[in-house]
């Protein structure tokens, strides 16, 4: 699995803020930086909405991903180079800035998650069972088991395992953090 980057340097990001005319007289694109994967899930969400990935939007980069970033710049007249650049990020209208910036909600706490209603815990379970992470049953109550199935798959997302449920965890899920009820 590949880790997808935003190709481009500070004046080329820049170039982009300032308009279209300002980008084509932009310097080359000079260094790569890694997106989290709240961002690729915007990615994959983007390049999904555009019929090209039928994949899930996981926040994971993977062959299935970077071939459908390939086939929507082949579709749209882009240089076709796999890569998220510039021209990339702004046909797909996603702004570079927000996708590079560090998610600031990721390590606070949504809320309890003993707290969530059962049905949330069970949106929650089965998520993670479609992922592999949880093998017990989807029966809408928060265990040991549900709370190590988060910090497995926190750890395999490259999130910090505290098994807890906050935003990076919520998006990285797929879940909308607003769609979890509590008590």
């Amino acid at each position: 699995m590949r880790k997808l980057s935003l190709l481009g340097g500070a004046a080329v990001l820049a170039a982009m803020l300032a308009g279209p005319v300002a980008a084509q007289n932009a310097p080359a694109l000079s260094y790569e930086q890694p997106l989290p994967p709240s961002s690729i899930m915007t990615v994959q969400e983007r390049l999904r909405a555009a019929r090209v990935y039928a994949g899930q939007a996981d926040g994971i980069w993977g062959p299935d991903s970077a071939a459908a970033l390939q086939r929507f710049q082949q579709t749209h007249q882009l240089q076709v180079t796999g890569q998220l650049n510039q021209a990339t990020a702004a046909t797909l209208g996603l702004d570079p800035v927000s996708l590079l910036a560090p998610n600031a909600g990721a390590t606070a706490a949504v809320q309890p998650a003993d707290q969530l209603r059962p049905s949330s815990v069970r949106a929650v379970q089965s998520r993670l069972a479609a992922l592999g992470f949880y093998r017990g049953n989807v029966d809408g109550i928060w265990g040991q088991s549900t709370q190590d199935a988060i910090q497995s798959f926190q750890q395999g997302r490259g999130l910090q395992p505290n098994g807890q449920l906050n935003p990076a965890t919520v998006s990285a899920l797929g879940l909308l953090p607003n769609a979890l009820a509590y008590r």
